[in-house]
């Protein structure tokens, strides 16, 4: 039975080197963000963490960067914050 739990806790540590291996970092081109750091867009709250990863809900409405498809941006809590407009997940915190 000792085994088996050693055995277990292994498996465990070795995935989850495994999964920060693989995370992805997003590089947001420049023009990008210096966009939307020039627009007055007024800001939302949201409860919760706003972090790399967390889908924002629909009731936020997401702003779309022109000619970069990729990209939206929301001012969310006093922080603008770049977000994949079709997942709603949020790219980069950028202030």
């Amino acid at each position: 039975m000792k085994k088996l739990v050693i055995s277990a806790v292994s498996l465990f540590l070795s995935l989850g080197g495994v999964a920060v291996a693989q995370t992805t970092t997003v590089t947001v081109p420049g023009e990008v963000r210096t966009y939307v750091i020039e627009q007055q867009t007024p800001s939302v709250t949201f409860e919760g963490d706003v972090a790399i990863g967390t889908a924002l809900p629909d009731t936020v409405e997401i702003h779309t960067v022109p000619d970069q498809p990729d990209y939206g941006y929301v001012v969310v809590n006093k922080k603008r914050v770049l977000v994949n407009p079709k997942t709603r997940a949020v790219i980069e915190v950028i202030e």
